[in-house]
C-alpha cells in the first residue's frame, strides 16, 4: 500500500521496513511485522490509544517528541490500515501532491 503512494521511498533500517518521503518516515513495520508505527498528530494520540488500547500503543519514550503512534497489525482491518497509512503520508507530502493523488483514487 505505502509503496504506491507518490514520492514514497522504502528503506530497511535496523531490520525495520520504513516508508518515507525524502528523509521523513511516515510508516514503519517492526521486524516481526506485528506492529506498524505511523505518523499521527501528537495532540490526538493519547485519545486514540485510550479509545482502542487493543489496537493502538503509545510510541516508546524516545519517540514521544515525534508525531508517532503504533498499531497492532492483527487488530486492524485492511481499510483501517489503508486509512492510517494514507493519513500519515498526507502529513509529509505537499498538499497539492496529496490532493492530486486522492483525486486520482476517487476517479477509479
Amino acid at each position: 500500500m505505502a509503496r504506491s503512494l507518490p514520492r514514497t521511498e522504502e528503506a530497511l533500517v535496523r531490520e525495520h521496513v520504513k516508508f518515507r518521503v525524502r528523509s521523513i518516515v511516515y510508516c514503519s513495520l517492526s521486524p516481526d511485522e506485528t506492529l506498524m508505527g505511523f505518523g499521527f498528530p501528537k495532540e490526538e494520540r493519547e485519545a486514540l490509544v485510550a479509545a482502542e488500547p487493543e489496537k493502538f500503543l503509545m510510541p516508546r519514550p524516545s519517540d514521544m517528541r515525534y508525531h508517532w503512534v503504533h498499531a497492532r497489525l492483527a487488530a486492524l482491518t485492511l481499510d483501517e490500515m489503508r486509512e492510517l497509512v494514507i493519513d500519515a503520508w498526507r502529513m509529509v507530502v505537499p498538499k497539492r501532491v496529496a490532493a492530486a493523488h486522492l483525486e486520482t483514487l476517487a476517479g477509479l
